[in-house]
């Protein structure tokens, strides 16, 4: 029989109309068939400059927790930023738990792709995210992006573009969007119609990319949470010390996003609704998320809309131009057409 190439089928697939959760789904199911020598789906991971990388793999190939069955981290690439320094310098220490933790270091990244299911692309730099990403998308392997999604606006439109084109599931989110209550206040069980939201988090930045992409992301991830799509406009008023982004949403709605960068930090928010008010919090750390990336992997459907991603990352970006035009009010369309040309 002639081997049918991954690339080609998933393709076919695309143009033919069927879902990509079916052919995720298919992906799980070919990794756990029983004349395999293999019984778990072996996951690859991209990027060991981050903390993420290993507290992801101890939970996965934790044997006692069942929502981590059929799956297990066997590889991993250590690049990776090779650009900032704080990132760079963390990459030997991170791969030599990984290698403590049973991972095999692979220093090439298609041998890696080549060894893996699926793949966590958690390369703490967003910048080499679109040619990491199309590289296993190329290859037909589903994957979950690490915040950034990219280093810019434009990169992270192109990365959702191409997952539409290549027919590849992808999602990315922070771990926030997990926070205790945010998905019950989202769904309407605990305050009605969500009317409007304050979120905060710590805010550093690094100058290689827009403000909030490196670590705003966390609280502007728990505001689009409990408010879905549908931000309009951003004003921003920033100071050394903090940011203060607000948000006009449709149907009248207000988000506000407060980045801190000095005084006591933390993470949380307050959502305001037709029938009450409920503080947002605390963090359930990562274990969350990392259920909601394997059960992606096993359904090949993303748990959030790419839509809504991109909206987050145009919220940020509009952010940027808000500063750079004095505090000036600014259309997400605006952004969002600018990054698509």
């Amino acid at each position: 029989m002639k081997k049918v190439d991954r690339r080609s089928f998933i393709k076919t697939a695309a143009a033919a109309g069927i879902g990509t959760g079916v052919l995720g789904s298919s992906a799980f199911a070919a990794s756990r068939q029983s004349g395999t020598a293999r019984e778990e789906a072996r996951i690859g991971i991209i990027g060991l400059d981050t903390s993420h990388s290993p507290a992801f793999t101890r939970t996965i190939n934790n044997p006692e927790d069942p929502k981590c069955e059929g799956f297990r981290v066997t590889a991993a690439h250590p690049y990776g930023s090779r650009d900032i320094e704080a990132s760079n310098s963390r990459i030997p220490g991170i791969t030599e738990t990984m290698r403590e933790l049973g991972v095999d270091i692979i220093d090439s990244l298609d041998d890696l792709i080549d060894q893996s299911d699926f793949i966590l692309l958690e390369t703490n730099d967003g910048h080499p995210h679109l040619e990491q990403a199309l590289q296993v998308m190329e290859a037909g392997k589903t994957l979950f992006i690490d915040k950034p999604v990219a280093g810019s606006l434009k990169d992270t439109i192109e990365i959702f573009n191409a997952s539409r084109r290549l027919g590849v599931p992808t999602f990315s989110s922070s771990s926030l969007r997990y926070i205790t209550n945010a998905a019950e206040v989202r769904s309407g069980e605990l305050i009605g119609q969500v009317v409007g939201a304050d979120a905060y988090s710590s805010a550093s930045r690094e100058e290689t990319h827009p403000d909030l992409f490196w670590y705003g992301i966390h609280g502007v991830e728990i505001l689009f949470t409990v408010l879905k799509t549908g931000c309009q406009s951003v004003k921003r008023v920033e100071t050394d010390v903090s940011d203060i982004v607000v948000g006009q949403w449709d149907q009248n709605r207000v988000g506000t996003f407060r980045g801190i960068r000095e005084g006591r930090g933390g993470i949380g928010g307050i959502a305001f609704g037709t029938e009450s008010i409920l503080t947002l919090g605390p963090s359930q750390g990562y274990t969350p998320l990392v259920h909601e990336i394997l059960e992606f992997f096993r359904t090949g459907t993303p748990p959030v809309d790419m839509e809504e991603t991109i909206e987050i990352y145009a919220f940020m970006e509009a952010a940027d131009e808000s500063k750079r035009q004095g505090g000036a009010e600014v259309a997400l369309a605006d952004v969002l057409a600018s990054a698509s040309v």
